[in-house]
């Protein structure tokens, strides 16, 4: 079995073999009865993107549920977000597996649509829901009744309508939607308008070129002619209001919402995953695992080529076991997503060790909900949705009702604190690829068939053309095939055992495995080369040195393409760090001037770290860190502070660096005697008195050219700075002693004169 994404153009992506669509009874979480609730972020602090498409994938849709009939009398449910648009219905479409479609087909037609459902099932939903993809169908020679109008329209299957979307059926309006538009044009089916566009002229049809969806009148549409119609969901369209009333009084339809979120398909027929804990007894009922039996747990000596498919299926002390009543049962094989697991692992978290429950109430009533969670943007729809799913199931369940009676015993009100499972959510940015040259190299052998057999291969950079039989950059490798750009053409080059590799720049026998190929910035992947393994890093540079050039390097969010020279930066700050927290510091020629100075940039760092750190901004705090470090390197070479000044600077900084450089920060906090854990002192507190500047440099702009730059007072007022950038004599030589239009002033920053 497998999952939607592994299916690419009907086959099995891995090996190639056809994949065909099969109904399966499986096990399934009622994830659509929280449709609404997950709609709904209220009091959680995550990104807008995120929201967005979780807002997307749950897709609720306002619009009305009306029933056509088949001639055999059978009726076809339909969902429509337009049902003011039903006059202009002129075909319908099903899904090929919807269960009319056998009594709609006609003898005529059973051939094509065998052919067409047998051809649709080899398709993953993925791949019929592509936009542009070419419209394909078949006629079924069935027709149903237009409930409005008593119309007779076709109805066809195709692709693009799924089963498990709505009823698996719709009302095709081509005038008035794309998709249809373009699938009545590929088999010539009729189109008919019903809106007459706003400031234009009347549809004409034959002669339409693309389907009309915005505002208008409705027109050709018997009791709502004349009806204004927008683009507004639902009721809030004043043609959709009017024929949902009109269909409820005739009870021809109902309002009507519909999600595109569906139930959570838990089951999964693999042997690792947790074991689904039901059992089914010899009367088919089917029944849970007691609780004093849970958890239910896999078998060690299970046999994966004892058959095909799930090998629980083919392990008899695992499947055989007995219902509540001793009597001899089946146990389910079909093992559960592993999402489930990672929908409450934070729980488990909170008391790992516990053997009577999922968690401790207590652990639960202090720590709960999540305050800060991390994690991928790609999650967004899978394990973030369920997690939230788990929380207000776990909710509605009294799972946390013991946690709750907890808080109120603690003095805190659970009210909402189980509605959702992490306050705040923020994804991080994804490390890329380095681009990288491929090596040069110099090759020869022989031709054979369009391809080059090597006889040596020879990395040289310097190479020129004739220099061997292909000279050029390996732009790809595939084991032991090489892809070769030269000046003229990229040639596929075969390296076998048998030749000789020589890399200068590599000592001992070289093989093909040493050869590089060219890089470009990229996702990360094995298969590509361009992995970098973070334990050779901490190998070479340190932990600390890893983990502050990650946080400097990138805008945590963003993230950004590896630079193998970058990280040098790290460790040489972190060097200069060790330095300044290590020396036998001795006052000399003390000046209070620049004892106030560094103070002041001490309590700035503390501040501007502060904000940085809650805000994800890691970057800017380690470069705040660095412009520290730059003034004690100064103030070292000339001990122009107290050794009281000295001491507040180095130790604010390694407070504020202690969460980005743990190590190193700790090892110079013992050096200088600090007592307990530099991790455990409190967090430094800027003085905004202390931090606040004395002077600034003020721009002074003439027409919004900048003309002058002035030190002012920081707390300079706006008629002050006026005055000043008026008297300025680069400024004088532009407002030649007239009167300026307007003055500008924000101050201490900026004035700009306009003349």
């Amino acid at each position: 079995v497998l999952a939607n994404e592994q299916v690419i153009d009907g086959k099995d992506e891995r090996t190639g073999q056809p994949v065909i669509q099969k109904t399966m009874e499986q096990w399934f979480f009622a994830m659509t009865k929280y449709a609404d609730e997950l709609l709904s972020f209220e009091g959680i602090d995550w990104p807008d993107p995120i929201r967005i498409m979780q807002t997307n994938w749950i897709g609720r849709s306002e619009g009305a549920d009306v029933a056509f009939t088949t001639e055999h009398g059978d009726q076809i449910e339909v969902f429509t977000t337009r049902p003011d648009t039903l006059w202009g219905a002129t075909f319908m479409v099903l899904a090929p597996e919807h269960p009319l479609v056998e009594s709609l087909t006609t003898d005529e037609q059973r051939d094509a649509v065998t052919a067409y459902q047998n051809e649709t099932a080899r398709r993953s939903e993925i791949e019929r829901m592509e936009a542009e993809a070419e419209k394909t169908g078949v006629f079924t020679g069935g027709y149903a009744i237009n409930p409005v109008n008593d119309e007779r329209i076709p109805v066809w299957i195709a692709d693009y309508v799924l089963l498990t979307y709505g009823s698996g059926a719709i009302m095709a309006v081509p005038a008035h939607d794309e998709r249809d538009f373009e699938f009545a044009r590929q088999f010539d089916l009729p189109v008919a308008p019903v809106i007459h566009p706003a400031g234009q002229d009347p549809l004409q049809e034959p002669g339409m070129e693309a389907s009309y969806v915005g505002p208008g009148v409705i027109v050709n549409s018997g009791p709502i002619d004349g009806v204004a119609t927008n683009t507004e969901k639902g009721r809030k369209n004043p043609s959709v209001a009017a024929t949902i009333d009109w269909l409820e009084e005739r009870s021809l339809g109902r309002e009507a919402i519909n999600y595109r979120l569906r139930d959570w398909l838990i089951s999964r027929q693999r042997f690792w995953g947790s074991p689904t804990p039901m059992i089914f007894r010899d009367s088919g009922a089917v029944e849970a695992v007691p609780d004093e039996d849970l958890p239910v747990l896999l078998p060690e000596d299970v046999d994966f080529k004892a058959g095909a498919g799930n090998p629980l299926n083919h392990h008899d002390a695992f499947v055989h076991t007995v219902d509540s009543e001793g009597e001899p049962a089946r146990r389910e094989t079909d093992t559960l997503d592993t999402f489930m697991c990672s929908s409450w692992y934070q729980l488990r978290y909170l008391s790992p060790d516990l053997d009577s429950a999922a968690f401790d109430p207590e652990e639960a009533a202090y720590w709960l909900p999540v305050d800060v969670y991390t994690g991928g943007a790609e999650h967004a729809t899978m394990h973030l949705l369920y997690t939230r799913f788990f929380t207000k199931a776990m909710r509605d369940l009294g799972l946390y009702d013991d946690a709750a009676d907890a808080m109120r015993h603690h003095g805190r009100d659970p009210a909402g604190v189980f509605d959702e499972p992490m306050l705040m959510y923020r994804s991080q940015g994804q490390i890329l690829g380095e681009e990288r040259a491929g090596d040069r190299i110099v090759v020869d052998g022989a031709r054979d068939e369009g391809h080059v057999v090597a006889s040596s291969v020879r990395v040289d950079p310097t190479a020129t053309e004739g220099d061997g039989l292909v000279v050029g950059e390996i732009v790809r490798r595939t084991e032991t095939v090489l892809q070769v750009r030269t000046e003229r053409e990229t040639v596929t080059v075969e390296v076998p055992g048998s030749a000789t590799v020589d890399i200068p720049a590599i000592p001992g026998d070289n093989d093909v495995n040493q050869l590089k190929h060219h890089l470009e910035i990229q996702r990360m992947s094995k298969s590509r080369g361009n992995v970098v393994d973070p334990d050779d890093l901490v190998t070479q540079y340190g932990a600390d040195t890893v983990r502050t050039y990650l946080m400097f390097a990138y805008e945590w969010q963003k993230g950004g393409p590896w630079d193998s020279r970058g990280i040098v930066g790290a460790r040489r700050f972190l060097d200069d760090v060790w330095k300044l927290g290590t020396i036998e510091y001795a006052a000399g020629e003390v000046s209070q001037e620049t004892i106030a100075s560094l103070r002041r940039l001490v309590h700035q760092a503390r501040s501007k770290v502060d904000r940085d750190m809650a805000a994800f901004k890691w970057n800017t705090a380690v470069a705040t860190l660095m412009g520290l470090r730059n003034e004690l390197q100064a103030i070292a070479r000339d001990a122009s502070v107290s050794p009281e000044a000295w001491s507040e600077a180095i130790e604010t900084l390694l407070l504020l660096l202690a969460p980005i450089a743990p190590f190193v920060t700790e090892e110079i906090w013992h050096r200088r005697g600090g007592e307990s854990s530099v991790h455990q002192q409190a967090w430094p507190v800027a003085d905004a008195e202390l931090a606040r500047e004395v002077s600034v440099t003020m721009v002074v702009q003439v027409n919004g050219k900048v003309r002058d730059r002035l030190e002012v007072d920081a707390a300079i007022d706006e008629a002050t700075a006026t005055r000043l950038a008026l008297a300025s004599e680069k400024v004088q030589g532009y407002v030649e002693g007239g009167e300026p239009k307007k003055v500008i002033a924000r101050p201490p920053k900026l004035v700009n004169i306009v003349i």
